[in-house]
């Protein structure tokens, strides 16, 4: 019996939509089991000797190394344009970083959005020390640094602060930690100067590190759909960017031995990451402590020696900001690729060029995402305009078809030889208005991630009742119009002669509508806008070609 291929357009449309919802509900579970997993972890009260795992040294274990002990005698507070820093004196670890530049709330401005914190109830520090012949940082305890002011302030007409702690190891080795701040930056340089003026050479190695719990701090978003990745990530030779998740560290520890390299952990719209300086050779472990809610990113660099009566130095940078993508690329070969745009990375990074490049234009984030519409709709006008020429042809032949179905009732094999000629005498292509709508899919899907990824959108207003762009409409206005212009475009097209097939299609627009509830105001903005134009551009094809009709 030959097929029918009077649906074929349908089927394969409403096949393609079906997948996408399948997606999306794929996603939607991670996240719910994700959040789920993380909201339930127990409460960390706070780290111990054994708590915090030892840096590898030359690819072996070395001793644990002791958590520093936080007390309010023992923290000096560094302030920036960029950043707010606590840096504890034991150890001269950073034990929080606050970002005044992105607010924890769109309600309160003014309250900064803190990145790292170590509290109570939350661990999360970047931890820094010397290990080897000659370490600092040892079994037995972490070293107490001295520092000259318990504040220190980046001056206005100043673009650079440093920051020293100091230590004498020996009567004969002094020891000074340097923190470099910069204006405008969230990069920090981390230098130990070693001042070796001992009878013997000095040797040790520099670590670094990320020791958080697995918690998400973020507010619980209730978005269909949305899955933010937090979890550990690392470049190496053999792969430029590698997620390491926590249920992977639960499995097995991860190590990596390279020139330069990066280690991060990354959440939605913020990243931290160690960089180590970049001609020295470094080891970086990936691990979890046992029994234990806590994770461990770092690295070691390779070995240094000191002359006697010699200086030299040690030296890495940690980032703790925004998912920057121009900055990123800036600090280090890969460190971009932590702004995830999913498997079509290849097609989000152009679509989030041109998304910033209108923004310099038009200074609004939702107009860039119009413009940035306009842009994919005019470069796709062609081909949208063959599927909706032929979705017009389809739909003129709707009559005769139903005419057919009920002349030659269950024959399909009849049904689908009269329906080959028909095409045939019409000159219309069944899959002339469906493969064009497929090929844009693609771009559909990465537009998705690069909205989901920017955090350019963060609090970014658009107009009257939409002040956040990267969270649902409150009033849920958009969904609403996006759902109307779907069920408009349903108007436009051919309708399907199967009913079972017809009642799948009128329900979509409901099923869209629904989902499209909780979807980040930006992401409806965009599917609003396309809508709107695809059903501008089709209502003129389609009216063209009725007028055309009417004069023969």
């Amino acid at each position: 019996m030959a097929v029918n291929k009077m649906d074929w357009q349908k089927n394969i449309l409403i096949a393609a939509i079906l997948a996408v919802l399948f997606m999306l509900a794929v996603r939607w579970n991670h996240f719910q089991e994700q959040n789920s997993a993380l909201v339930t972890a127990p409460a960390i009260q706070t780290t111990s000797a054994s708590d915090v795992p030892s840096a590898p040294t030359s690819g072996t274990e070395a001793t644990n190394i002791t958590a520093a002990v936080t007390t309010s005698t023992s923290i000096i507070k560094v302030t920036t344009d960029s950043l707010l820093v606590n840096i504890n004196l034991v150890g001269g670890d950073v034990t929080r970083i606050a970002l005044p530049r992105h607010s924890a709330d769109i309600k309160t401005p003014d309250v900064p959005f803190e990145l790292v914190d170590n509290s109570t109830d939350h661990i999360y520090s970047l931890q820094s020390g010397l290990v080897g012949n000659n370490a600092t940082d040892t079994a037995k305890g972490r070293p107490t640094f001295t520092a000259e002011k318990a504040e220190y302030t980046l001056d206005k007409d100043k673009d650079t602060l440093v920051v020293d702690l100091s230590l004498q190891q020996t009567p004969d080795v002094k020891i000074t930690k340097r923190f470099t701040f910069t204006r405008g930056k969230y990069l920090v340089n981390v230098e130990y100067l070693i001042d070796n003026q001992s009878a013997n050479p000095w040797n040790g190695q520099l670590f670094g590190k990320i020791v958080r719990d697995s918690k998400n701090m973020l507010p619980k978003t209730s978005g269909i759909g949305l899955s933010p990745y937090l979890g550990g990530a690392i470049t190496s030779p053999e792969n430029k960017y590698q997620k390491v998740t926590f249920k992977d560290l639960e499995k097995a520890p991860v190590n990596i031995t390279e020139q330069g390299g990066w280690v991060s952990l990354v959440q939605h719209y913020f990243i931290s990451a160690w960089v180590p300086d970049a001609s020295s050779t470094n080891t970086f472990s990936l691990s979890k402590l046992t029994n234990k809610d806590i994770y461990v990113f770092g690295f070691t660099s390779s070995n240094l020696e000191v002359a006697p009566n010699s200086k030299g130095s040690l030296k890495a940078s940690f980032y703790a900001g925004p998912k920057d993508t121009e900055a990123l690329e800036k600090i280090s070969p890969n460190l971009n690729l932590t702004v995830d745009y999913g498997w079509l990375w290849m097609i989000g990074v152009p679509l989030f060029w041109l998304l910033k490049f209108i923004h310099n234009y038009v200074g609004n984030w939702g107009l860039a995402i119009i413009g940035l519409t306009l842009s994919v709709k005019a470069v796709f006008f062609h081909l949208s305009a063959a599927s909706y020429r032929s979705m017009a042809k389809m739909r003129k032949l709707a009559p005769k078809m139903a005419e057919m179905k009920e002349r030659f009732g269950d024959d399909r094999q009849k049904m689908s030889q009269e329906m080959m000629k028909l095409y045939q005498t019409e000159k219309v292509n069944p899959l002339g208005g469906c493969l064009p709508m497929l090929i844009q899919m693609p771009v559909f899907l990465s537009l998705y991630w690069v909205l989901m990824e920017s955090v350019e959108l963060r609090h970014a207003p658009f107009f009257l009742w939409i002040n956040d762009l990267s969270i649902q409409d409150p009033y849920f206005v958009l969904p609403l119009i996006y759902g109307a212009t779907m069920w408009f475009m349903q108007k436009l097209n051919p309708q399907p002669t199967d009913p079972m097939q017809a009642r799948v299609m009128q329900m979509l627009p409901l099923v869209f509508t629904f989902m499209f509830l909780w979807f980040p105001a930006g992401l409806v903005l965009y599917w609003v806008t396309n809508n709107t134009l695809t059903i501008i551009q089709q209502y003129v094809i389609t009216k063209q070609i009725e007028n055309a009709d009417k004069k023969v």
